[in-house]
């Protein structure tokens, strides 16, 4: 071995100082002038051995704060090894320097024009294998950072000893470290270009440490085996346009939980809320985000991790577990996905090389007032590339059916919440977000064409055009729009004292001049549970018999109007008081008759729903209703009739009064026997039992534009339905 030289290298100062951009050309094992050199940084070691051809050869200590080197003129075998001395123990290493970065061109290409849409197998942290040697990939986007390190429990969180190299102007930076053991915590730290130091999680990691620490966990990959191809190959092929679609939303950490207060794992949800979904006779679950996030009251909305699923509830295998156990019992699994804002933890994406990288400098784009979260630059590729790679990861790896979209009115437009002066046009002057536009237009193309029969629905609360027509048609290609007029009209009118309904019955026919223009969700959602609004029973009138079947009425109303279906959790028992996340749903109120009732009757209702092709057949089709009549505003009554493909009707009425209308003549459409399927004034259901037994023979009178009628009875606060006997 040659003897070491200690003469000033301005790298080594840079190192030492912990600014050293391109370790590569310093460290691990190169050809100089006079043979070969390994250099290693170790601060924390007193003595390095190098594993050669003819033994161990010593290292020499070169700077007192660690920096060794070795000298000779044969090569040493690749991959080589060390033999680190520290605290008296020792160890053997491999260096993370003699294994060269192993990401392509062509993968750095495609991130960089925004167009890679499985970025997680590219950036984060792997486990894998080079040149024999097991060990974990580290990458991640950071642009505008002098140095980044990866840092961890493995190198005592010290950002000195493993900094990346950089793909050139890609930004993105990458290390392979040798013989970690899959799941250590690890960090990034930055150092920004004006010196400052960051300390990040991974925006790619998949799996977090639990609340409140925030280290990612390297090298975890999914190992669930799936059970769950004849549901996928079914999805597949699945005319979801023509189908029952009827969703139970749920915020998994209060749906039910210990009596310890511990919320049920993904697991115990399995066991727990699958045979509910099945006995209920839901076709979907709806997850409220469970993408993981810092703080519990933020419900999921507050997202961190782009992709990893919550460790509250277990890890992702559990959540795939869930999946797989729903499909199996034919349910379908739909995720709350939030590609709208995130937020401005320092630890998370917020300024995340010291720049805004992720959001945008000007806060008149880039910040949301009204929830003090950031705003994600749309225009930037790499950006798109991330929230296309999120959206991906969910379908491709968790076999979700779907992503709800929040608040994507909030991306549509600049003024979004914003008074004058505190927004930026677009380059035409307009108020709409170009960059977003084309980003979910690009999501909805993606999820469409890599996972056919996945649905993406579009919480959009404004008059926007084509939200779920096709991109190429200048839609923005979703497949359902929830339907937040109707929800906002049908609560408002619900809450009239009965009395007053009739000089607002427009309230609920209004919708009928739109419901055809975007395939429509129905939603009461969690949103309309909360903050002070009070539960879904508490916003109905009257004293507490009419305020049951007031509910009843709406939630019959619901499944009978045209449009696919959601419900929040507790809604289907008629909950007293409104959610509380931090405490499970009020089961303990089924043991009261009346809650029992409202629970028989959703479970009915939902059956039934699921058994009338007219009721769900032709959601999005004018030709699926029509009025019977909608002018009876004297008597606050609704009739309508609904179709389906192959000539199946169904006739709804409603009424929305306390006063039962006897002998009530109704138009029917054609001449013969109708018998009662459907009466939510039913005994069962906590009713009055008022209704119609038997059968109901058509007469050839003329009513209401019918060529045929018969007299009914129409109990108070109810719906009914009949069908051809």
């Amino acid at each position: 071995m040659k003897k070491t030289s200690t003469k000033s290298d301005p790298r080594a100062d840079l190192l030492l100082q912990g600014r050293l951009h391109d370790p590569f050309a310093y460290l691990g094992l190169r050809h100089e002038k006079d043979g070969y050199v390994v250099r290693v940084f170790s601060p924390h070691a007193s003595e390095i051995g190098l594993e050669t051809a003819s033994g161990s050869e010593p290292l020499q200590l070169v700077h007192p704060d660690g920096l060794f080197e070795w000298h000779g003129s044969d090569e040493p075998p690749r991959p080589y090894r060390l033999c680190i001395t520290e605290n008296g123990q020792q160890r053997l290493a491999h260096d993370p320097y003699a294994f060269a970065p192993q990401i392509s061109s062509f993968d750095l290409h495609l991130f960089n024009e925004g167009k890679l849409h499985q970025g997680y197998r590219i950036l984060g942290s792997h486990a894998m294998q080079i040149d024999g040697i097991s060990g974990v990939r580290f990458s991640v986007w950071a642009p505008n950072a002098e140095r980044v390190s990866v840092i961890g429990d493995f190198n005592r969180w010290d950002g000195r000893t493993h900094p990346m190299a950089v793909h050139g102007s890609s930004g993105v930076w990458e290390l392979f470290i040798p013989g970690i053991e899959q799941g250590a915590l690890y960090k990034y730290e930055i150092r920004n270009r004006t010196g400052a130091l960051l300390v990040k999680t991974d925006p790619y990691a998949n799996a977090f440490e639990l609340r409140p620490g925030t280290a990612g966990r390297a090298g975890l990959e999914i190992r669930h085996t799936w059970q769950d191809a004849a549901w996928m190959e079914q999805r597949s092929h699945w005319d979801w346009l023509h189908a029952p679609l009827n969703v139970y939303e749920i915020h998994a950490g209060s749906w039910k939980r210990h009596p310890d207060g511990r919320a049920y794992t993904y697991r115990e949800l399995a066991e727990h809320l699958v045979p509910y979904l099945k006995d209920m006779g839901y076709t979907h679950v709806e997850l409220m985000p469970v993408s993981e996030h810092p703080l519990d009251e933020s419900w999921g909305y507050q997202t961190t991790g782009y992709f990893a699923a919550t460790s509250r509830f277990g890890s992702p295998d559990d959540l795939c577990y869930f999946v797989d156990t729903c499909h199996e019992a034919g349910i379908g699994v739909l995720l709350d996905w939030v590609p709208a804002h995130f937020p401005q933890d320092a630890f998370a994406l917020a300024r995340f090389d010291g720049t805004a990288l992720y959001e945008h400098e000007d806060p008149r784009l880039g910040f949301h007032q009204d929830w003090g979260t950031h705003i994600f630059n749309y225009g930037r590729n790499e950006v798109k590339s991330f929230l296309l790679s999120s959206a991906h990861y969910w379908l491709a790896q968790f076999h979700f059916d779907g992503l709800r979209v929040d608040a994507v009115a909030s991306m549509l437009y600049l003024d979004y919440s914003r008074n004058a002066g505190e927004w930026l046009p677009n380059k035409y002057g307009g108020r709409e977000n170009l960059e977003a536009i084309d980003f979910l237009r690009e999501l909805n193309i993606m999820v469409h064409d890599a996972f056919p029969g996945a649905l993406t629905l579009a919480e959009e609360s404004t008059a926007w055009p084509a939200v779920s027509r096709p991109a190429y048609l200048g839609g923005l290609g979703f497949s359902m729009k929830w339907n937040m007029g109707w929800m906002n009209d049908t609560l408002s009118f619900m809450r009239h004292d009965p009395i007053h309904r009739r000089y607002h019955l427009n309230q609920l026919t209004f919708s009928q001049l739109y419901a055809y223009t975007e395939n429509f969700m129905l939603p009461f959602s969690h949103d309309e549970v909360v903050h002070g609004k009070g539960s879904l029973l508490d916003r109905m009138p009257g004293d507490a018999w009419q305020k049951f079947a007031n509910l009843r009425l709406l939630l019959a109303y619901q499944t009978t109007s045209p449009g696919k279906k959601l419900n929040f959790m507790g809604n289907e028992f008629g909950q007293g008081p409104e959610w509380r996340s931090s405490w499970e749903l009020e089961w303990w109120q089924l043991g009261l008759e009346s809650h029992r009732g409202i629970q028989s009757m959703v479970r009915d209702l939902n059956h039934l729903y699921r058994s009338l092709p007219a009721l769900y057949e032709q959601d999005f089709e004018q030709r699926g209703f029509s009025w019977i009549d909608c002018n009876d505003a004297d008597l606050s009554m609704l009739s309508f009739l609904r179709f389906g493909r192959n000539g199946e009707t169904v006739i709804a009425a409603l009424n929305f009064t306390p006063v039962p209308r006897q002998r009530y003549r109704i138009g029917l459409p054609f001449d013969c026997a109708y018998r009662e399927i459907f009466n939510s004034d039913s005994h069962y259901y906590g009713g009055s039992n008022l209704g119609n037994a038997g059968k109901i023979i058509a007469e050839q009178l003329p009513w209401m534009g019918q060529p045929y009628s018969a007299e009914i009875e129409v109990p108070p606060l109810a719906c009914i339905m009949l069908a051809p006997a």
